[in-house]
């Protein structure tokens, strides 16, 4: 810029090349910033350009490479973490083994047979016991039971966690004798499922998964859906694929009962022969079998229930709290009430340990 251009405030040239008198205002900015002074050399920059020249460059081939194994690492991973975690909710908590004795002969877990000299072995969750028609074999959980297996039986062990003990019978039979708490161990037959209420039972399944179950202390809920029996010590009750658990009646009554009674549950009746079997069965009733009438309540037509309900109450009266017309209609508070006056085992019981295992 020219002298003649220069503002006159400046004084003798001091902004330009700090000659002259410092003008008051020019000195009071430059003290403000002075702090922000940049003291270094100034960059090299062809110096700079060079070192960018000789710097490597990108491998974006390797790097794509790289990239992709990582990709597949990760599919990878997400696939056996699901997996693992399916594979639990499948077979649930293993929980405790079984542990397995041989009987006689070899009996079979998988691949793996009990020899004379095998000793013991464990059955967990998932794994299947065989027999064979020569051999038996018994399992055991400390804190649950003992099951023995005779030949040509097949049993599952379903879930083995805490409170929780499920075994499936697929053919076969068993004998159980269980000091668990009231439903805490179930077997699952091709029929119905077995809820143990604190007893010892023997249990049958025949190649057409057609069951029966024999009780022999306390007592045992047998259920398919909505279709409950009730089998106290002494009892037996027949089982059939699609229809659920029959009737439960007393390992002595007479033949013909017996008889009609199978007849009743599983044949494909007119209904002038249902109301024939029902019949026999109303006049072979004896005081015991009550039990066996107790369940016909909810079993037959509203046409033939007042019927029953007359013949039940001739042999075994109901309770005060029990009337009539309630059991007619099948108000359940006064169903449970009777069953409760029978002696077999409080039906309370029932209810809260099959909600229990049914939601498993």
């Amino acid at each position: 810029m020219s002298e003649s251009k220069r503002d006159p405030s400046m004084k003798d040239g001091y902004l330009w090349d700090g000659s002259g008198e410092p003008d008051p205002e020019v000195q009071k900015l430059e003290n403000t910033l002075g702090r922000y002074r940049h003291a270094q050399p100034a960059p090299d920059f062809d110096q700079l350009a060079a070192e960018q020249l000789a710097r490597p460059r990108w491998n974006f081939a390797g790097f794509r490479f790289s990239f992709q194994l990582a990709a597949v690492a990760a599919v990878l991973l997400i696939g056996v973490t699901t997996f693992i975690v399916f594979r639990a909710r499948q077979t649930g908590d293993p929980g405790a083994a079984w542990e397995i004795a041989r009987i006689e002969g070899t009996p079979r877990v998988g691949w793996h047979s009990l020899g004379v000299n095998a000793g013991t072995a464990k059955l967990k969750v998932g794994q299947t016991l065989v027999t064979d028609n020569s051999s038996r074999a018994s399992i055991t959980l400390e804190e649950t039971g003992r099951i023995e297996v005779d030949p040509a039986s097949r049993l599952r062990v379903i879930a083995s966690g805490p409170n929780r003990k499920r075994l499936s019978l697929e053919r076969g039979t068993i004998h159980a004798t269980i000091w668990a708490p009231p439903g805490e161990f179930v077997v699952d037959t091709p029929s119905a499922v077995a809820v143990d209420l604190g007893c010892v039972y023997t249990l049958h399944v025949d190649g057409s998964g057609a069951g029966l179950l024999r009780t022999t202390m306390g007592w045992v809920g047998f259920k398919l859906k909505d279709h409950e029996s009730f089998i106290p010590a002494g009892a037996v009750c027949a089982t059939r694929p699609k229809v659920g658990p029959g009737t439960p009646y007393l390992e002595d009554a007479s033949a013909s009962f017996r008889d009609a009674l199978t007849k009743f549950d599983f044949s494909n009746t007119t209904p002038q022969e249902r109301n024939a079997l029902l019949g026999i069965l109303l006049a072979d009733a004896r005081k015991v079998d009550a039990l066996t009438l107790w369940h016909l309540l909810s079993r037959v037509s509203d046409a033939d229930r007042p019927t029953v309900y007359d013949r039940l109450a001739a042999l075994a009266p109901p309770p005060k709290d029990v009337t009539r017309e309630g059991i007619l209609r099948l108000d359940q508070k006064m169903l449970d009430s009777w069953w409760n006056s029978l002696g077999y085992g409080d039906v309370y019981l029932w209810h809260l340990y099959e909600r229990t295992w049914s939601e498993r």
